[in-house]
């Protein structure tokens, strides 16, 4: 879904609010206020039946931003409780996700639905193409057997008068693995067994019922007890905001963080090492390697890829060996990943390195809240300087140009790219690991979103705008060493 949306801009201005009243006097009481300034008295009510429903949603939007799961809640808890709460809590909780029933729609199930611009026409193709017996007749006009159904669209696609539809349920309709189904009151439901933390029914709900549990008061909290803080910046921060990265520097440094650095320092080390590994893979009869940098497409072999994970780079993520690199120089510090999505967050909790993730739509709430303007300050050098492949790592077919370029032309790397995860390219990538080899490359690049981390479901800018940005930057960057 588009990110220019009224869910997307109400999730900023929460954000906001929220920061804002962490750097106030009184955060409990201006928290617990949050939904009242919002929905005055007597305001336009925008989205829901009455003023009350909208402060309630509202007010549930705001415990997971504080970093709360909502099932279960108790909602005679007060706001300025949960609030309290956030400012002590000493590790982030388990699950990353969260569903807001009072925001949930209960939309019907996914299926296949016979509208009533059915003619009931003679030749009925709908009914001759239905290999599993879902259709009949009633009173002249076909009509659907959901559990005979198996959703092929095949009588979609044979009626002359486009008069069967699909009704979609935007958050399980973008799951890959199934990971969402409706409870008995048909609000939405994660099996985080299933979970790959994708991102992509958050990405995807027009309600915002489906929310990341922020951990943007934890972060901050450490920073109020005068801990060093360091941001470790993703590659595919450049282009998210109208500022190049040593001004991004400067800002975090000026919102409290004591220092910060490049992932892509750490990207240079995973296209290296997996360029050492992929050549010896290649040496000893292998057919092809996939990429293990991306945190969704590790938890959907971990979890559902069984048979890929033979093929799958033993190389560890530029996040990784970043945080390696931060906790010996600052072996006291509080590492932080700015990150463009929501699946860093199960890799950060799963590393003794990585203690906190914000993403970027907390970083540009973050410096609205703090009244910086990033465009108009200085710039601030980085210790180390990333290469050229290391920057590009967060657009489409970087990965696989940095391990070709790591690997100096020792063996020929022919890269594949597989441009998003989904129903279709988890076939593609099972029958690669079922023929154990790719036709189409012996690289494989698997980037969890459409476009690479640029298209990441916390991005704040478009794909097309950051790859551009991203590629003019790297530009005058040395190449890797």
């Amino acid at each position: 879904m588009d990110k220019n949306n009224q869910a997307t801009h109400l999730k900023k201005e929460i954000l906001i609010k929220t920061i804002k009243a962490f750097l106030s006097d009184d955060f409990p009481e201006n928290t617990r206020l949050i939904p009242f300034d919002m929905r005055p008295k007597g305001s336009e009510v925008p989205y829901r039946c009455c003023i009350y429903k909208e402060r309630e949603i509202l007010r549930n939007r705001i415990i997971a931003t504080l970093g709360f799961q909502m099932e279960g809640a108790d909602e005679r808890t007060l706001l300025s409780d949960y609030a309290k709460k956030a400012e002590q809590r000493e590790k982030p909780d388990e699950h990353t996700l969260t569903v807001l029933e009072s925001a949930c729609k209960g939309c019907v199930p996914n299926r296949i639905f016979v509208t009533d611009l059915c003619q009931g026409c003679v030749a009925r193709p709908c009914l001759e193409n239905c290999k599993f017996g879902a259709i009949s007749i009633v009173n002249g006009k076909s009509q659907i057997d959901s559990s005979k159904c198996k959703n092929c669209t095949k009588c979609m696609q044979v009626c002359p008068y486009h008069a069967i539809v699909k009704i979609v349920v935007p958050c399980e309709n973008a799951c890959p693995v199934d990971a969402i189904s409706k409870d008995e009151q048909g609000h939405a439901r994660i099996d985080f067994d299933k979970c790959i933390t994708c991102g992509k029914c958050v990405a995807s709900c027009p309600f915002g019922a489906i929310h990341e549990k922020s951990q943007i008061i934890d972060i901050l909290s450490k920073i109020k007890q005068g801990r060093k803080v360091v941001a470790m910046v993703a590659p595919s921060v450049t282009g998210q905001l109208p500022c190049n990265i040593y001004q991004l520097k400067t800002g975090f440094l000026k919102c409290g963080f004591y220092d910060v650095v490049e992932v892509a320092e750490g990207a240079d080390i995973t296209a290296k090492n997996e360029a050492e590994e992929f050549i010896e893979r290649m040496n000893h009869g292998s057919k092809f390697m996939t990429t293990s940098c991306c945190a969704g497409y590790n938890n959907l072999v971990d979890k559902h890829l069984e048979e890929i994970k033979p093929y799958r780079s033993d190389t560890k993520t530029p996040l990784y060996y970043t945080a390696e690199i931060v906790r010996k120089k600052y072996p006291d510090a509080v590492s932080v990943f700015v990150s463009p999505c929501v699946a860093k967050k199960s890799e950060a909790l799963n590393s003794p390195d990585i203690d906190y993730v914000m993403n970027f739509e907390e970083m540009g709430a973050l410096f609205v809240a703090n009244k910086i303007e990033v465009s108009e300050l200085e710039e601030t050098e980085f210790e180390v300087e990333a290469s050229r492949e290391g920057r590009n790592y967060g657009i489409l077919g970087g990965v696989s140009k940095s391990v070709e370029a790591a690997s100096q032309n020792k063996i020929e790397i022919k890269p594949h790219i597989i441009n998003g995860i989904s129903k279709e390219t988890i076939k593609e990538l099972k029958n690669y690991a079922k023929k154990g080899e790719c036709e189409n490359g012996n690289l494989i690049e698997v980037m969890c979103c459409e476009g690479g981390c640029v298209g990441g479901n916390d991005c704040i800018n478009t794909i097309r705008t950051a790859t551009k940005t991203i590629n003019e930057f790297t530009k005058n960057s040395k190449p890797i060493a």
